[in-house]
């Protein structure tokens, strides 16, 4: 034998198996067999070989998980980056370094198209080491069992019974009986603060959410370059003109129907140059006789030049119509009725008629002049019922806004006069003739306003005289007709003053004045006083004596104001010819205003029960508006201009002076400068 072959058998040799475990155990079962002999024996033979059976089944397993452990706990990794994301390595050539230091070079992978045709489903690929790991049966079972809501190992029993490990014989008391601590009932007052400081943090913008931005994942290979919205460096993409495409009349061999005739040709010749036609279809053959087109150079030319000219900031333009931006108004016909024509004209003074006042029943209008007259006349008829002659030009007159009490106050110069109109019934005429008496001239008790005011009997009128230390501009009347105010532009602390008739008694308002005072007027349901100004109107509060709002008109100069009839609405006109209308409950600042009239607004009047108010100025003109207040505080007024009325001329630069509304229709009276009064109904 030669050493060759002593080595195979040595190699023989060692590779022999060594005997299983299962083989052990058989073997001594037959010795054990051979030795006894005995039926007992003979009896346990197929104890024996159950045991076997056990003992191989369990050797299979344990080699069979043997060979399938390939968990990462035994195999270390070859990437070393950590908990390091990939997405850091996405542009690089390699996903990391091994233990050595070396880059790990990233494999060409295989799409999922690929792998499908493979059949090559169990494996996996494994980005952080760059290799694909193929799946075990034993793993890939252990996935199924977990995808069907079982355990993943087959020998575990889910359902074994439970064991007390507790003996609860003689267990009176838990395991822990402690009383449950203070702090598990009050709330964290360190949690709180914590919390104060992270809103905080988030509202003054130190603490930044992250907003989730979605990656685009496809691209639009049928797209436009135009309708790219990928952010480059430098100027905007800006696609270039795009030429009209040939249509059939371009062909070479077009249609019969697309050449023009000899008759055609001749009327192209007769239009303007901008309206021929750029391009007149002929007939060829073949294309080779097509000859070259002779303004090419110049549309290339053209062309190049659009493009060098071409505007390097492109805007976007949005086609909106131009209807659609204004406000949507009712209809002008579902707002009637409104005063639209001139119906009686009122005429007698020789002088500009400077102030009108209607009678609360709507039957009488009071006018006064700078003719120094005042009258009064029936509205439905036009006739003059009385003149008194006051001796020098009327500033203002107003009516009692009392039915029972027909007086008339007027201001003239220094002096306010309290007339007896005649109009009322015998009993009404005792009561009026009662306050317009008395025995002798009465100052104020008030030291500071014995100066300012004196009461006296006006033999001459058959009234009152109420005698001022400077020119009174005007007179409004409260709503109850015992009290009315007197306004002295030039009066300065004492420019305002508030006269009770049925005492005669005359008092200062509470309150400073801050301005040269334009006009007062009282609120038509509360004790409170409107004040304005040359450039604001103050709110107050007579009870408690106090502001209760200032109202920014933001004009150069107040002229007139009135008050809505529901009282949280003020309308305020300026001399310059703007309007502001005033929501209290909304703001100080105006709801809306208007740039109405040209010249200056000489007066703003509301209608006591139609949605009307109306503005006059030197314009000669009336404008009539349409102001519904709604009772819903969340809907805000809805103001409709109606209609200009015109008819008065200018007389001295001046034109309409002042207007009024009738207390019970929709008419309008308009005191002009051409000495005429007018009456517009619908």
């Amino acid at each position: 034998m030669g050493a060759e072959e002593q080595q195979r058998e040595g190699g023989r040799r060692r590779r022999k198996k060594a005997p299983s475990k299962e083989e052990a155990v058989a073997k001594e079962a037959l010795e054990e067999e051979n030795l006894a002999g005995t039926p007992e024996a003979a009896e346990d033979e197929g104890h024996v070989s159950s045991k076997v059976d056990e003992a191989s089944d369990a050797n299979d397993a344990h080699e069979a998980g043997e060979e399938s452990d390939s968990s990462e706990d035994e195999v270390a990794p070859r990437n070393t980056i950590g908990d390091v994301p990939l997405e850091w390595y996405k542009d690089e050539e390699h996903v990391g370094h091994d233990i050595s230091g070396k880059k790990i070079k990233k494999k060409e992978k295989q799409d999922k198209l690929t792998m499908f045709l493979d059949k090559n489903w169990s494996k996996l690929y494994d980005d952080y080491n760059d290799e694909p790991v193929e799946l075990q049966k034993n793993e890939i079972q252990l996935i199924r069992r977990l995808l069907t809501g079982r355990t993943p190992h087959a020998e575990l029993n889910s359902y074994e019974p439970s064991v007390d490990w507790f003996k609860w014989d003689y267990s009176i008391h838990p395991l822990s009986n402690a009383p449950e601590p203070k702090r598990r009932f009050t709330p964290s007052k360190w949690e709180r603060k914590k919390i104060v400081k992270l809103v905080r943090a988030i509202r003054e913008g130190r603490i930044k959410f992250d907003v989730h931005v979605e990656e685009k994942t496809h691209y639009d290979l049928w797209g436009s370059d135009a309708s790219s919205l990928e952010k480059t460096r430098g100027l905007p993409y800006i696609p270039p003109p795009k030429p009209k495409l040939p249509g059939h009349e371009e062909a070479y061999n077009p249609s019969s129907e697309y050449i023009p005739s000899q008759e055609e040709i001749n009327s192209f010749q007769l239009l303007y140059e901008e309206d021929r036609p750029k391009f007149i279809p002929r007939r060829y053959t073949s294309y080779r006789h097509v000859p070259a087109w002779v303004n090419a150079t110049k549309e290339s030319f053209d062309r190049h030049l659009d493009l060098y000219l071409c505007a390097r900031v492109r805007k976007k333009r949005i086609n909106i119509d131009p209807e659609s931006l204004k406000p949507k108004l009712p209809s002008r016909k579902d707002l009637r009725p409104y005063p639209t024509t001139c119906y009686i004209e009122y005429r007698g003074h020789r002088g500009a008629v400077t102030s009108i006042s209607t009678e609360a029943s709507g039957q009488w209008i009071a006018s006064g002049s700078t003719d120094a007259t005042v009258r009064i006349w029936d509205v439905a008829t036009g006739r003059c019922i009385r003149v008194w002659q006051v001796g020098a030009a009327v500033q203002h007159v107003a009516w009692n806004p009392l039915l029972q009490l027909p007086i008339l106050a007027v201001s003239v110069g220094h002096d306010v006069l309290l007339l007896d109109t005649g109009l009322g019934s015998e009993e009404e005429e005792r009561n009026v003739q009662k306050l317009l008496h008395m025995e002798a001239a009465t100052t104020p008790d008030d030291s500071d306003n014995s100066s300012v005011t004196s009461w006296h009997q006006d033999e001459v009128h058959g009234g009152l005289r109420l005698k001022h230390f400077k020119t009174v501009s005007s007179v409004e009347w409260h709503r109850k007709g015992d009290y009315f105010s007197t306004v002295m532009p030039s009066g300065e602390s004492r420019a305002i003053m508030i006269h009770q008739l049925s005492k005669h008694v005359t008092q200062r308002i509470p309150f400073k004045l801050h301005g040269l005072p334009v006009t007062s007027t009282f609120h038509p349901s509360r004790s409170v006083f409107f004040i304005a100004t040359k450039k604001n109107v103050r709110v107050y509060d007579l009870p408690k004596q106090k502001l209760m709002k200032k109202l920014e008109t933001r004009m150069r100069e107040i002229s007139s104001i009135a008050i809505h009839p529901g009282g949280d609405n003020v309308l305020v006109g300026s001399k310059e010819g703007k309007l502001c209308w005033f929501d209290m409950d909304l703001s100080s600042q105006p709801y809306e205003g208007y740039s109405a009239h040209k010249k200056d607004i000489t007066g703003v009047a509301y209608h006591r029960s139609y949605p009307l108010f109306a503005t006059c100025s030197d314009d000669c003109t009336a404008y009539v508006f349409h102001g519904m207040v709604y009772s819903d505080l969340n809907q805000n007024p809805l103001i409709v201009p109606l209609d200009i009325l015109k008819g008065h001329s200018s007389t001295n630069g001046r034109g309409i002076l002042d207007c009024k509304f009738h207390p019970r229709q929709p008419w309008l009276f308009t005191a002009g400068a051409d000495s005429l009064i007018k009456l517009f109904c619908h």
